[in-house]
């Protein structure tokens, strides 16, 4: 027996088991104020009564007395500090929710961007790491959130919506309950102080709340949710085989012919577009149809598809079973067909197969009787080979049955010429299997039957003869040439399959360009007998477009830079310059056009079956896929090298910065040293001497560059800030520069009223200092330099400006670059270190520096800092003694 003190405890291992995913309802409404919070605090205070563990993660209630008092009897959540800009913020606590894990936790305000500090940028991820955990969430959204819709929100309302959520999370939510409220309603709540307090109510309703913005969101609330609702169905009914038509809403099947089907489309789109629904046209190829009404039919799918229709080819003999399953399939309640098409056999197969289809016919004009009776007349295809083997097949069939004549009963004899009426249809269609039926009759009645000789018959038993024989071959030949008909499609679609599949198993380790365009050249040249030639930009991706090596395919340039600017196809078998002789495809990857495939096929009307049209389409699809796969696969190697690169260079840059300190600082301190006792002698070589202390001095500001570079690089970054007024920070700057300013007339324009800053001394010392040094090498000798300290509402502004030459041609944004400079071979000194530093150092104070040319000539250098609350004196100024 086992040790009942050994056995495992049942909670532990319960609990060692890991959670399921938690499940996600989202309160969805259309503008702020129809009651989202309200109604999730409802429904979690329905779920605490339940005995469920209910903790409120965050809510805001914007003050409203009716929010703030659902929250009664429920357990909140403290709010994680943190310290953001000099100002204290309050976040979502996620490690206190997961240590706690609640069954249930509501997460107010789904789109909202966390505090710098916490673990993950937006709300929604922090509620995904919940789900993960196997904790219920409760989260609320409007619809300008959704970042599909951010553009439709920003020109309906005229309002930038800066905070969304992907819709990938609206999408995969377990729930989404709809709160809805009438606009004029909300405009209501609005004014009654019921949605914002007073002062921020009359601003909104200014501006986001108008009327008509308030009907506009909320028609794309109920459609996204309309949307979710569909797709929804669509998964459930995919579950069920052999699913009835729901008709929830509208969808429209078109069976198109080739005599009503121009006519048809354009009644079928208006109709559609009408109803505000999406449309199918379909064409049932049964291998009865001549090659004018084929060709008239797939010229109307043709152009079914280019009005927004999806567009198929069906191949069968059972028309209704065809477009009944095809309904079901895609949830189309509507079958159009135009009149004359709607024979009473088709109505009636399609109510007895699908009842719950509406037959809609539209009108069509009938072509002339003599027109018509030619075009339902079959395609006999009476090719002269055809109509010589079955003659000659029936007379063989004589000549052989002839010695067997009184051997065996004239009946047996009749099985010899069925076979040759089957091998006729199986090797020449229809049209010869007919005239092998007839023949076969007559040479038998001729030869076999008394009287012999002679068409009269004797025995009336032989009619039924002559009959059943007649049908049965006719028979026979339409059922086999059917079936090769379908066969020879299912043939085509197969091989047609198997080219993309072998095409894709090798494009997947093809490593150039080259071998994408010779494997595309050779599926599509055993597929289709085409020539296949790919058009590519340059590495630059604005260049001309270079064909790849190979035999030229008489390819117009003009139109493969039409087709790749525009990525859409053109020449034959298209609407843009259908007379060129070649097809010329976009190669469309997910990011963008990779280049232009051009085809060209000894048959253009082999272009004009919608099989192989879609084949070359697949082939380009592949073809653009692997290059832009090439592309990334080029990019990440690039990216790879320059890091290694840039990290070789950071360490080789930081080992020589700290080796060369050291003997720099002695340098510097002995050659100031000599300068001073020189200068105290009087002698001559006082003059060398300073010249001796300028450029150690300069040297080792270089040397500081190149080791607070690769500091800032490193990420070892820690700002000690402080409170600092400007003047103060323009006098360190220019006496860290020492005699390297004399030559120069400094200007400090900085009022005593200008706030101060809060930054890190030295670092912003160290731009400053960056910033003049620049100015003094770019600008002539006597020249004015400009120090300027402004403020705004929400900025300090510390500018740089000399009365150089101004900055080179181009974007000004390259200079702070790491080792940029403006001019590449020049007689100044310099490794274009400077702005790049000022760049970082602005960046980790949150502002922004830029450059640009003064209009009267020269260059003018701008920081930008927050402004930062100013800090309260601890003394009275006026006071002092």
């Amino acid at each position: 027996m086992t040790d009942p003190d050994r056995r495992p405890d049942p909670d532990a291992l319960l609990a060692s088991l890991p959670r399921p995913r938690g499940r996600l309802k989202l309160f969805f409404g259309a503008a702020p104020g129809v009651g989202k919070t309200y109604a999730m605090l409802a429904e979690a205070q329905e779920k605490r009564a339940q005995g469920l563990d209910v903790l409120v993660g965050w809510v805001d209630t914007h003050g409203r007395a009716d929010t703030e008092a659902m929250l009664h009897g429920l357990a909140l959540l403290p709010r994680r500090q943190l310290d953001h800009r000099s100002k204290t913020v309050a976040a979502l606590d996620i490690d206190a929710i997961l240590a706690r894990r609640p069954a249930l936790v509501v997460v107010d305000e789904l789109p909202h961007s966390n505090a710098a500090g916490s673990r993950h940028p937006k709300r929604w991820q922090d509620v995904e790491e919940l789900l993960a955990s196997g904790i219920d969430v409760y989260s609320a959204m409007n619809v300008q959130h959704l970042y599909s819709l951010r553009d439709i929100v920003s020109r309906v309302t005229g309002v930038e919506v800066a905070e969304t959520v992907p819709d990938h999370v609206f999408d995969q939510a377990d729930e989404v309950r709809l709160v809805d409220l009438p606009p004029d309603d909300l405009l209501q709540r609005l004014a009654a102080g019921k949605v914002y307090l007073p002062e921020v109510a009359e601003r909104a309703a200014a501006n986001f709340f108008r009327k008509g913005n308030l009907i506009a969101l909320r028609e794309l609330a109920l459609r996204r949710m309309a949307d979710r609702v569909d797709g929804q169905m669509k998964a459930q009914r995919a579950t069920q085989q052999a699913a009835p038509v729901w008709a929830t809403r509208h969808g429209l099947l078109l069976l198109v012919d080739g005599r009503f089907g121009a006519d048809s489309v354009r009644q079928c789109q208006r109709l559609a577009r009408q109803l505000g629904a999406a449309w199918h046209a379909v064409w049932v190829d049964d291998g009865h149809t001549s090659g004018a009404q084929r060709a008239a039919a797939l010229a109307a799918l043709q152009q079914a598809a280019e009005q927004g229709a999806t567009t198929l080819v069906l191949s069968g003999q059972s028309t209704p079973r065809l477009l009944v399953d095809y309904a079901r399939r895609h949830n189309l309640s509507l079958l159009a067909m135009a009149a004359p098409q709607a024979r009473p056999r088709l109505q009636r197969a399609l109510q007895q197969h699908a009842g719950d289809l509406d037959l809609l016919l539209l009108s069509g004009q009938a072509p002339a009787a003599g027109a018509q009776r030619w075009l339902q007349w079959p395609q006999w295809q009476l090719s002269r080979q055809g109509w010589l083997a079955a003659s000659l097949l029936c007379v063989a069939i004589t000549v052989l049955a002839s010695p067997l004549h009184g051997v065996l009963e004239p009946t047996n004899l009749v099985m010899f010429y069925l076979l040759g009426v089957l091998w006729v249809a199986v090797r020449y269609g229809r049209g010869p299997a007919a005239l092998s039926a007839v023949l076969s009759v007559a040479l038998f009645d001729f030869f076999f039957v008394q009287p012999h000789f002679s068409f009269a018959v004797s025995d009336v038993q032989y009619l039924i003869t002559f009959a059943v024989m007649l049908i049965v071959g006719l028979v026979a030949g339409q059922l086999v040439a059917s079936q090769r008909h379908t066969a020879a499609q299912a043939r085509q679609r197969e091989a047609h399959t198997r080219t993309l599949y072998e095409m894709a198993r090798e494009l997947g380790v093809a490593l150039l360009p080259e071998q994408v365009g010779e494997i595309s050249q050779r599926f599509l040249h055993a597929s289709l007998g085409a020539n296949v030639r790919l058009w590519l930009p340059p590495d630059d991706e604005d260049g001309v477009l270079q064909p790849q090596a190979g035999d030229a395919l008489g390819e117009d340039a003009a139109i493969v830079r039409w087709c790749y600017d525009h990525a859409a196809p053109a020449g034959i078998a298209t609407h843009t310059l259908p007379q060129a002789p070649c097809l010329y495809l976009p190669l469309k990857a997910p990011m963008r056009t990779r280049g232009v495939l051009v085809l060209r096929v000894a048959e253009p009307a082999m272009l004009g079956e919608p099989d192989n049209r879609r084949l070359a389409e697949a082939v380009a699809a592949l073809a653009a896929q692997t290059l832009e796969r090439l592309h990334y696969i080029a990019v990440a190697q690039q990216t790879l090298v320059a890091m290694e690169s840039e990290r070789l260079r950071h360490s080789l840059l930081a080992a020589l910065s700290h080796d060369l300190r050291t003997p720099l600082t002695a340098l510097t301190g002995q050659a100031e040293t000599l300068q001073r006792q020189l200068a105290r002698e009087a002698s001559p070589h006082a003059a060398q001497a300073a010249t001796l202390q300028a450029q150690s001095q300069r040297i080792s500001r270089l040397v500081t560059n190149l080791l607070e570079m690769a500091r800032l690089q490193a990420g070892g970054v820690t700002l000690r800030r402080d409170w600092l007024p400007p003047q103060e920070l323009f006098g360190s700057a220019i006496a860290a520069l020492g005699s390297a300013t004399a030559s120069h007339r400094l200007q400090v324009d900085a009022p005593l009223s200008c706030p101060m800053l809060y930054a890190d001394p030295i670092l912003l010392e160290r731009l400053l200092v960056n910033l003049l040094e620049n100015a003094l090498k770019y600008s002539p000798a006597g020249s004015t330099i400009t120090l300027t300290a402004t403020a705004s509402a929400q900025h300090i502004v510390l500018s740089v400006a000399d009365q150089g030459r101004g900055l080179p041609p181009g974007d000004p944004d390259t200079l702070f670059t790491a080792f940029t400079r403006g001019e590449r071979e020049s007689a100044i000194s310099g490794v274009g270190l400077g702005l790049a530093i000022c760049r970082t150092i602005a960046d980790v104070h949150g502002g922004r520096i830029a450059a640009a040319n003064l209009p009267a000539g020269g260059a003018c250098f701008t920081l930008s800092l927050p402004l930062a609350p100013q800090p309260a004196l601890d003394f009275d100024p006026e006071n002092l003694q």
